[in-house]
């Protein structure tokens, strides 16, 4: 059987990635999945993107609100744009999405097949299964919007979808993995992520393998008796759908692990593992002005983009009980709403580029900046339980205070050019679209905004990222 996960709450917020960040995730996203295909293979991959966790923090780490139900579609559609130059190569396709383009998938699967030679009828037909198992035999009252499908070129695949709620404002993310999978209708989920609501009616669980019989036998005597029935008892349809949701005891599902993303936008202290970050911040500090610049031979990389490096570094090589805190991601690489801080995207440019020349030259035999990924990882497990630090508020202020020089950026604009979190106008109440309003610069500050432009560009930062 497959192996369920747990569930986590994601609030549903709308709107648009904007482009100067969704071209960096599709980069990102690429390099990522491809150090993991390269490392551990793609069965791997299938595996980690059936984490609801690793998933999160997947996110979390290409710039995408930490919290939010948006990173589901912002993430699969940079994979989808990304993998799709190298799909043949990686032997890894990437079907459906958001929308329109999730009714799309039974057709992209078809062409999969024609190029691979796996059997797309019954890869079409397990899609359908899949989308209706969480829409008709999982009834929790969210809809489904996305739908996701990756596939490899020996026939495994994963997938991951999700629901909303519009009245709860809340969205559920379903995992599926096909490692395992013996029977869509008994328990056949990698993980499910929502808020929890009460009692479900969930008839795959192995405990409603009755009901499932029994419905058959209903179906198969015709409608009569079921509307017989409901005269009989003096209930209406809708009064008996949810007296029928009151009788399935679900005592199992709470015992999974629950991953709880909050409505607000701060990144708090409770939200992460703070001796994971601390360890991981002292990792940095120490590889950084040696052995780990130096082996990169990348210039510009400094202790900022090593910190952002050992990160993603423990993305690719930490075990999954690493996942459980995806927040702390976010302090990679901060947030396209300004929490927990801006994106600094000149260090997002510097970490996609040296990874890519790691991936590269691994490509090639030439191990030694891969390798140099997995001491970082390792050193930052090492120093967990020593390391000492700042607190998260004062991180995050360093970073905030930091962020124009790192070339920090939110949806409405760039820092300095808008309020940011912590002013009376936060920086997510703007839509993307929108422009940042005009504000007159006090006196005070605007000398030294004018003797910073008339200087050249020798700021040790600049080159220090």
């Amino acid at each position: 059987m497959s192996r369920r996960t747990g569930r986590a709450d994601l609030p549903l917020h709308g709107g648009r990635v904007p482009h100067w960040l969704a071209a960096r995730m599709q980069r990102l996203g690429r390099v990522v999945a491809e150090a993991i295909v390269l490392e551990f293979g793609r069965d791997e991959l299938l595996r980690r993107l059936a984490d609801p966790f690793w998933f999160q923090a997947f996110g979390a780490v290409m710039g995408m609100d930490w919290h939010s139900s948006g990173i589901t579609t912002s993430v699969v559609g940079a994979l989808k744009r990304g993998l799709a130059p190298a799909a043949e190569e990686l032997g890894l396709w990437v079907c459906g999405g958001r929308g329109r383009h999730s009714r799309r998938t039974p057709a992209e699967l078809l062409a999969v097949a024609e190029r691979t030679g796996l059997d797309g009828t019954e890869l079409a037909r397990t899609s359908r299964l899949v989308a209706k198992v969480d829409s008709a035999a999982v009834q929790d009252g969210y809809q489904l919007y996305l739908h996701a499908f990756f596939v490899t070129a020996d026939g495994r695949w994963a997938v991951v979808q999700q629901g909303m709620n519009d009245r709860r404002r809340q969205a559920r993310r379903y995992h599926w993995l096909s490692e395992g999978v013996r029977n869509f209708v008994e328990e056949p989920h990698a993980a499910i992520e929502g808020r929890f609501r009460g009692v479900i009616v969930n008839l795959t669980d192995r405990r409603a393998d009755r009901s499932r019989h029994g419905q058959l036998e209903l179906l198969a005597r015709g409608p009569d008796l079921v509307l017989a029935a409901l005269r009989r008892h003096g209930l209406p349809w809708r009064a008996a759908t949810r007296g029928a949701a009151a009788l399935q005891p679900q005592p199992a599902q709470a015992s999974l692990p629950h991953l709880r993303m909050p409505a607000r936008h701060e990144l708090c202290p409770s939200d992460v593992e703070l001796r994971r970050l601390r360890g991981t911040l002292a990792a940095a500090a120490d590889a950084g002005p040696r052995d780990f610049t130096e082996l990169l031979l990348r210039p510009g990389v400094g202790p900022r983009t090593v910190q952002a490096l050992a990160f993603v570094a423990e993305l690719l090589y930490g075990a999954p009980c690493r996942f459980r805190d995806p927040a702390r991601f976010a302090l990679a690489h901060g947030g396209k709403d300004g929490h927990p801080f801006p994106v600094p995207l000149q260090v997002l440019d510097r970490t996609i580029v040296t990874l890519r020349g790691a991936l590269e030259r691994a490509r090639l035999g030439q191990r030694e900046r891969l390798e140099a990924l997995r001491r970082l990882d390792a050193q930052a497990r090492r120093l967990e339980a020593v390391a000492e630090g700042p607190g998260l508020a004062e991180h995050l202020r360093r970073e905030r205070a930091a962020s124009p020089s790192y070339g920090g950026r939110t949806v409405a604009g760039p820092v300095g050019s808008a309020p940011q979190p912590g002013s009376p106008a936060p920086v997510s109440s703007m839509p993307p679209s929108a422009s940042p309003p005009r504000r007159a610069i006090p006196p005070a500050t605007a000398a030294p905004a004018r003797a910073r432009s008339a200087r050249p560009a020798r700021n040790p930062a600049a080159r220090d990222r």
